[in-house]
């Protein structure tokens, strides 16, 4: 297969599927030839990637995907995408492991705030991050959003908590996409902590974006951003 791309998921299974059925959405075809050419890797058992950033005592996910990496070097695709927020946080090393590109999520959600919410009076963009701990404490989206137009907000803690609650209870381990707290975390970042809007940091949270997109919040969603512009250079390069 020619002019392909890698997209390297299973973290978690279902987000990836999110993914995929929304790319291929978004992908204007009438026959089977018209849709994109790409190679899914479903990596189920790289560790958690929270898990190991809360406690690096923990098995590293760095080793198995810098597996699957070198792998599809072999086959030489024009570019990777990286199914999860977390993992980003070993971009670099990732990166390293070769020579295409791999589309960095947390950096294109930034670019897309500022062009949708960028304020003319040059005030800071107030930006709530949802997103797991480990991205949390990892930094990957601080860096992106350290400019002097942004203002970005953690939840607390209690409001942490019921994000955690949300993707690793209620998605990952009972396939339950609750959205009525899903909804109720939005509402108390937007109204009552007062964003401009929130980032959704976690394919988790993306997955909950899909089924949920007629909710009249504010929302940039990172996967949504980075299907975008996986299509834009697919299409590209076909």
């Amino acid at each position: 297969m020619k002019n392909f791309f890698t997209i390297l998921g299973g973290m978690g299974t279902l987000a990836t599927e999110s993914f995929v059925r929304v790319l291929n959405s978004r992908t204007v075809a009438h026959t089977d030839q018209e849709y994109l050419n790409y190679m899914l890797v479903n990596h189920a058992t790289v560790p958690d990637r929270t898990a190991y950033i809360l406690d690096n005592t923990k098995d590293s996910p760095v080793t198995a995907l810098v597996e699957d990496i070198k792998q599809q070097n072999l086959l030489n695709p024009l570019f990777f995408v990286l199914t999860c927020n977390t993992a980003h946080t070993f971009y670099d090393e990732l990166q390293a492991a070769t020579t295409a590109p791999i589309l960095h999520m947390p950096r294109i959600a930034a670019e897309k705030v500022v062009e949708i919410y960028q304020k003319e009076d040059g005030s800071k963009i107030k930006v709530a991050l949802l997103a797991t701990q480990g991205t949390v404490n990892s930094g990957i989206y601080g860096k992106e959003f350290e400019a002097d137009h942004f203002e970005l907000v953690y939840p607390d803690v209690e409001i942490q908590g019921m994000v955690m609650d949300l993707i690793y209870r209620d998605v990952k381990e009972h396939q339950f996409l609750n959205k009525e707290l899903y909804e109720e975390i939005l509402q108390k970042m937007i109204y009552e902590v007062g964003c401009d809007v929130a980032v959704l940091g976690c394919t988790e949270l993306s997955l909950m974006y899909e089924i949920t997109k007629n909710l009249d919040y504010p929302i940039v969603d990172a996967q949504s951003e980075v299907i975008d512009k996986t299509l834009e250079l697919a299409l590209a390069n076909r």
